[in-house]
């Protein structure tokens, strides 16, 4: 890259998520290197996933919020400066005064201080317990006060939400993920007022109520009373008191523009830094992006509006003309585990709209479409319960869907708009304002064959995800209609998809990757083919992972039966059954915790997770389990995971059926099935669903008649809601069931494909897997059923086999060249009481590669 000697100045007031997308624009574009870029950041830390800081409380370290690849802040055109506040604007001089007393010139300055927490003037807001929800640093203080309050209490820490939008239901989901019994006190007449309708506004308050979260609506908060300085008590208007130890406020956000009315620039009505269509302000200047930005008359809370801004200006700062397009408000988010989504006008407000509503508040779900007055034009819609026609109803606003509106909000999702019938301008990635057009085009003037292709050229799909199956369905169509052959070959060195691969392999009875590609393949393999043959071995229970040439195909963690960490030590997960382990089991694990200084978390499929074991340890740590009766919990392969329970009957006043002894029962029986992916089930003893059947790949749920068997779903990047595969199962049919649909998946599915992906690509979809699984309709029952007795009745335990072979075990240690030899070059400082993994300075140099220490030598 040729480099000005001399480039222009332009300083980047925040940094926050809208901040580093300007830079990253600019620098993408910026090839001769016009701007130098500093960007000023109160925050001690890189901008970070503001959206994501619910995952905090789910075991996410703040670095793993960080946007994006790191490298942009080693740029010898860009500097971050953290924890440094702008304190004046001299527009006169072009140049900005920091906390520090320094003054930066400027040739462009941009404002993204976004926008702060409002708080209500309620008295008692001051007091110690009482927080907003805002930045890392809040949640940190939020989660340090619940954790002190838990050890003063001998009951359940109490907390409140004031607030029930997006921001409240978040809030209340970080305190249920620190185990607070949580209410939800909300000032409208209903639960996200400006997303949902009436009718929304109730499935989602069934919805919250059913996981355990108290709902108060058309309430207002009086005051906070506190004791001795500490929340204790929060009274309402017209009577009425609940007890609390912390209160979340959680009532909105206020742009963030003291820096621009003390320069005398213009503001809102309502706050926000007045900027025309191309994000300037008054000042030709001085631009501004994100919450802070007053543009089209208001201020815009979302982060792709703030997005389309950051590159508008990148975009004018290099010389072009681009403009601001309007704001797409729409909105798609899992809130406590409910799926929530808004787009268009949801509300009906353009006259002589048509409403198409499906409310089933038996399922949790309310689907709304607004049509217009000759019910062709899609205008808006609001989905609760289950969003997963969002990413192709969205982009069809303001067109004729052509079909029957109601058939887009069955269950069975019964006609889906197809990508061939998306129009040309239609967006498909609203984060990035990709249409339709520009995946074609990348497709038939780009030369992008495949997806991954298509995200690189386009930036579709790269930042929350949702639009990925959209965007695949658009590549694939186009490259249909090109006349190009779409294959599902597995890679360069099989000419045959997974499913064909493992049919191939499972009839001729192939034991070696060396034999399976000697016949059907060619080349020496690669990191898609190797884990694929290797999974499918293991599947077809054709001996340990470890046996052989097969220790070669598995990816890192299955090859060594435990979790790389991000620091290259590795985490334990011994298996504990539908969650329930007795004292003694309880001691055992906290006794190797301590003796070899690991860290302990609770997972959130009910088990125990080990951290910081060095490679070496691990036979050690995994004899300990094993001789006190546990054995390898698989969190390290495509295979089952977890089957997660309630109480159920055994406990519960609620519960019909007996959940726990349920989920043992399935986990001991697909204990090490290998999968396309990763498998998790859910067992809940009554129709409150406080196990998350619903959610999982497998869902069962207790009804006074038997078992209802749901299939297909998932949590994680792109959450699914399982669907009904069938109902009142006695518990011996419910079981042959989910053993038909676990073998079918695992013969048919693609590489690395989760469940939901697999029922909607089956041919036929959920009603042709039923017609297989309970109607034998391929007459393969019988080999399904005993494929499945074969793998229960060839289980082994995977740790407690190579604890017994002395040639597995050499491939534990640290050096090669000197097995014995423990690696002692990092260790571990306590933080909250338990060890965390040392920084790179703690570690003086060491540098752990996959269980393999780099000593670096000065």
């Amino acid at each position: 890259m040729v480099q000005h000697l001399h480039p222009k100045q332009l300083v980047v007031v925040g940094g926050g998520m809208v901040a580093r997308r300007l830079v990253d624009a600019l620098r993408s574009r910026d090839e001769p290197g016009q701007w130098a870029v500093t960007v000023l950041g109160e925050e001690p830390r890189a901008p970070y996933d503001r959206v994501a800081l619910t995952s905090y409380f789910t075991g996410r370290h703040p670095e793993d919020l960080a946007l994006g690849s790191q490298d942009l802040w080693d740029d010898p055109l860009v500097t971050l400066r953290r924890g440094v506040r702008v304190d004046a604007i001299d527009r006169g001089a072009h140049t900005v005064t920091t906390n520090g007393g320094a003054v930066l010139p400027y040739d462009a300055l941009v404002l993204a201080t976004g926008s702060y927490a409002a708080v209500p003037p309620v008295p008692g807001h001051d007091l110690r317990g009482a927080f907003v929800y805002r930045t890392i640093d809040d949640v940190a203080d939020l989660r340090a006060h619940v954790e002190r309050r838990r050890g003063e209490v001998d009951r359940p820490v109490r907390g409140a939400v004031v607030g029930g939008g997006l921001l409240g239901l978040e809030a209340a989901g970080a305190l249920r993920a620190l185990e607070v019994d949580t209410a939800v006190v909300e000032f409208a007449p209903r639960l996200m007022p400006l997303q949902v309708d009436d009718g929304g506004g109730e499935a989602l308050k069934r919805l919250i109520e059913g996981l355990g979260v108290t709902v108060r609506t058309s309430t207002a908060t009086s005051r906070i009373v506190g004791d001795r300085g500490t929340v204790s008590r929060m009274e309402f208007d017209g009577g009425g008191s609940a007890d609390v130890d912390v209160v979340v406020f959680a009532v909105g956000v206020r742009p963030r523009d003291e820096l621009a009315r003390a320069s005398g620039l213009d503001v809102g009505e309502r706050g926000g830094v007045v900027v025309d269509d191309a994000c300037a302000t008054a000042d030709p200047a001085v631009w501004a992006i994100g919450e802070v930005a007053c543009i089209e008359g208001r201020c815009l809370g979302l982060v792709a509006p703030g997005y389309t801004m950051a590159e508008v200006v990148a975009d004018r700062l290099l010389g072009g003309a681009g403009t601001f397009p309007g704001a797409d408000l729409s909105t798609k988010l899992k809130l406590l585990g409910v799926d929530v989504a808004s787009f268009g006008d949801a509300f009906s407000q353009e006259p002589g709209g048509l409403e198409v509503v499906i409310s089933d508040p038996v399922a949790g779900v309310y689907k709304k479409l607004v049509m217009s007055d000759d019910a062709r034009t899609l205008r808006g819609g609001i989905l609760v319960g289950d969003a997963s026609a969002y990413a192709a109803l969205r982009p069809m606003v303001g067109r004729a869907l052509g079909g029957d509106p109601a058939a887009y909000l069955l269950p069975e999702g019964a006609a889906p708009v197809t990508s061939g019938d998306l129009p040309e301008d239609a967006t498909v990635c609203s984060c990035n304002n990709v249409t339709a057009g520009a995946v074609r085009c990348a497709v038939t003037d780009g030369g992008c064959t495949d997806l991954s292709g298509v995200k690189a050229c386009t930036k579709a799909g790269t930042s929350c995800g949702s639009c990925l199956p959209l965007v695949k369905k658009l590549v694939t169509t186009e490259l249909e209609r090109a006349g190009v052959e779409v294959g599902n070959a597995l890679c360069e060195h099989f000419d045959l998809s997974r499913a064909q691969l493992f049919d191939v392999v499972r009839v001729q009875g192939l034991t070696t990757f060396t034999e399976i590609i000697g016949r059907h393949g060619r080349g020496r393999g690669c990191d898609i083919c190797k884990p694929v043959v290797g999974s499918i071995l293991a599947s077809l229970g054709t001996g340990h992972i470890l046996d052989g040439e097969r220790a070669a195909l598995q990816d890192t963690n299955d090859h060594v039966m435990a979790n790389l960490q991000k620091d290259g030590s590795y985490s334990v997960v011994p298996r504990i059954p539908g969650g329930e382990i007795t004292p003694e089991g309880l001691i055992v694990i906290g006794e190797v915790a301590k003796e070899f200084g690991l860290y302990t978390k609770i997972t959130g499929g009910q088990r125990i997770d080990l951290f910081g074991a060095r490679i070496e340890q691990l036979p050690q740590i995994w004899k300990r389990l094993v001789d006190n009766g546990f054995e390898s919990g698989h969190a390290y392969g495509k295979s089952l995971r977890t089957v997660k329970s309630c109480v159920g009957s055994t406990w519960c006043r609620y519960g019909v059926q007996d959940s726990v002894g349920l989920a043992i029962a399935l986990e001991l029986r697909y204990r090490g099935l290998r999968s396309p992916h990763k498998l998790k089930l859910g067992v809940s003893g009554c129709a409150r669903e406080c196990a998350e059947a619903r959610g999982k790949d497998v869902g069962v749920i207790a009804t006074d008649n038997g078992w209802n068997l749901y299939v297909g779903g998932n949590g994680g990047f792109t959450p699914r809601h399982a669907r009904l595969l069938a109902e009142d199962l006695d518990t011996e049919t419910l079981v042959r069931t989910i053993d038909r649909f676990l073998v079918l998946y695992v013969r048919t599915a693609d590489r690395l494909q989760r469940t939901a992906a697999w029922v909607e690509d089956y041919e036929g979809g959920l009603d042709a897997i039923r017609a297989v699984v309970v109607d034998d309709s391929l007459g393969i029952a019988a080999d399904l059923d005993a494929a499945m007795a074969t793998h229960v009745d060839d289980y082994e335990d995977e740790w407690a086999a190579v604890l017994a072979d002395p040639e597995k075990l050499r491939r534990f240690g640290s050096f090669v060249n000197a097995p014995d030899l423990a690696d002692d070059s990092f260790a571990y400082v306590a933080e909250r009481g338990q060890p965390r993994p040392a920084t790179p300075d703690e570690r003086a140099g060491g540098v752990l590669v996959a269980g393999t220490t780099l000593e670096v030598r000065r």
